[in-house]
């Protein structure tokens, strides 16, 4: 099937949905491992799971509810990607991006996207919050590969300034103010499940990034071929393999999430002050 008719009746069911609510979402907030929590500081409107929205795919992930939570913040309609799913759940890309797609056909205009990564940068340590400046995308693969629809944007957008340097400074000067540490780093994508090798990891460095993970590149690229500015924040769950003896493990990057979660929280409030 076309995939803007998909999108189209995607978008009915949801306004179905929300029938008989005034809900003009313009923000949308994607959660990583373990930062579910933050739907906690908004009002709850809806929550829909994935598995009963036409189209879209079941995320597998400990960690990702798999859900659509759509919420108010002081006058602002938002909605919350509770959980995304993965390349490496063998999702094809246009199956990854595809919820953001629907966002933005709501009329969603700015992303904030969350995640767990591991720190290349031998400075780095874990609970650290670092802003994504940049990525390099690793996964051999892009989203925007395959039939082009005028309706998404440019065939081939310019993505220079996918991560929108206001944003980042609104974040900034939150984290401040909050006395949260902080930093601004390139994100390094790769495909996953299996975490780094030492060797790759040292690679990885050379090459110029500071932060690895396994997500937010391809939902970054279609939003800047959208035009939806995006805010990456990230936080140092573990050091890569390599930099120390400690075994790599999900479940510490869900403990760690909560912890994280909470500073984050902070900082999409102050955010979310600023976005007009």
């Amino acid at each position: 099937m076309n995939p803007v008719i998909k999108i189209s009746k995607t978008k009915s069911f949801l306004k179905k949905v929300l029938r008989n609510k005034k809900f003009n979402p313009e923000i949308v907030i994607i959660t990583g491992s373990g930062l579910g929590g933050i739907r906690k500081k908004f009002e709850i409107i809806k929550t829909v799971k994935y598995e009963k929205i036409p189209f879209f795919a079941k995320a597998t992930v400990s960690g990702h509810k798999g859900e659509l939570v759509f919420c108010s913040y002081k006058g602002k309609d938002i909605i919350i990607v509770s959980g995304r799913v993965h390349y490496y759940e063998g999702h094809n890309a246009g199956e990854i991006i595809y919820p953001l797609r629907v966002l933005k056909a709501l009329g969603v205009k700015t992303l904030i996207s969350t995640a767990a990564v591991g720190a290349l940068n031998k400075n780095y340590n874990p609970g650290d919050i670092v802003f994504i400046k940049d990525h390099i995308n690793f996964t051999g693969n892009n989203p925007l590969i395959g039939g082009h629809f005028d309706e998404f944007g440019k065939r081939f957008p310019d993505i220079g300034s996918a991560y929108d340097a206001e944003l980042r400074k609104f974040a900034l000067k939150a984290a401040k103010q909050n006395k949260i540490k902080s930093r601004e780093g390139i994100y390094f994508c790769v495909s996953g499940p299996s975490y780094e090798t030492p060797a790759e990891v040292s690679a990885f460095r050379k090459l110029g990034g500071d932060v690895v993970g396994m997500s937010v590149v391809y939902e970054v690229i279609a939003a800047a071929q959208m035009g939806i500015k995006t805010l990456g924040i990230s936080y140092v769950s573990n050091m890569a393999a390599g930099i120390n003896k400690e075994a790599l493990s999900h479940d510490d990057v869900l403990v760690l999430g909560k912890k994280a979660g909470a500073e984050i929280s902070v900082i999409i409030e102050g955010v979310l002050g600023k976005i007009k």
